[in-house]
């Protein structure tokens, strides 16, 4: 990855969709970034650790998120991961007051990444970060790139990452809502909208592939019980016959 990162217009917020995954939980390991820049540029990060856990990959695609959003600029990281967003403003402060242990005397866990995180917030100046939950697999488009990417990444499986203007980009990163509500920043030209992808009847369905057993699942919690703790399992969320074609080709079915 590039060290040069392009400057941002002081007042101008950038969003980054950020998300780990892991095979096993200790296992392979990945994260995902889909960063949206006020100027209406799009750029994917995606990486691989071969041993790492579910926290561990969200707390890194925090800090590479933080790392490569444009310099001088603001950055909303909108993630799925409750750990990390009550990490980074509720529980941080607390854990260096105490030494980072915990209250049962235990060492908090991770404290190398949250370190590390903390010190991409500094780089960037104070107030200049702000953090969302989003909620998973509710369709928010950035969030559900940023989950395959990272799941792609685990599975150990190339994915090509997109860089490039927002217009040429198949997800519609104007779906930014947050879980509850909250903050939305505005985003200064961020490109066409594009409309969000349609459904068959009868869709979306959610496939799993466990241990070479392919099921079809009406929602994800039921696909979510599926795959859960299971190595080497596969899921994605598809809209149509064809984009489960597609899925299945890929898989090698």
């Amino acid at each position: 990855m590039s060290s040069k990162q392009p400057a941002a217009r002081p007042g101008a917020w950038a969003v980054a969709f950020t998300d780990g995954a892991c095979l096993g939980n200790p296992g392979p390991g990945g994260w995902g970034v889909v960063i949206l820049t006020p100027g209406g540029l799009v750029r994917e990060l995606g990486g691989r650790q071969a041993r790492s856990t579910n926290n561990r990959m969200e707390l890194t695609a925090a800090i590479e998120a933080l790392r490569a959003a444009p310099v001088g600029g603001e950055v909303s990281v909108r993630t799925d991961s409750s750990y990390l967003v009550h990490g980074m403003t509720r529980w941080l402060a607390g854990w260096k007051r105490k030494a980072w242990v915990r209250p049962d005397g235990s060492e908090v866990l991770n404290r190398d990444l949250w370190e590390g995180l903390e010190a991409a917030v500094a780089a960037r100046g104070r107030g200049l970060v702000r953090w969302a939950h989003v909620r998973g697999h509710a369709g928010v488009p950035g969030n559900e790139r940023a989950d395959a990417i990272a799941a792609a990444f685990a599975e150990g499986r190339a994915e090509p990452l997109y860089e490039g203007p927002v217009a040429g980009y198949g997800h519609d990163l104007s779906v930014v809502a947050v879980a509850g509500g909250g903050e939305t920043p505005a985003l200064s030209r961020p490109g066409p909208r594009r409309a969000p992808a349609s459904c068959e009847p009868g869709w979306p369905v959610y496939l799993s592939l466990v241990g070479g057993r392919l099921s079809r699942h009406a929602s994800w919690p039921a696909c979510e019980a599926a795959v859960k703790g299971m190595s080497g399992a596969k899921f994605k969320k598809v809209r149509s016959s064809r984009e489960e074609r597609e899925t299945l080709s890929g898989w090698g079915l």
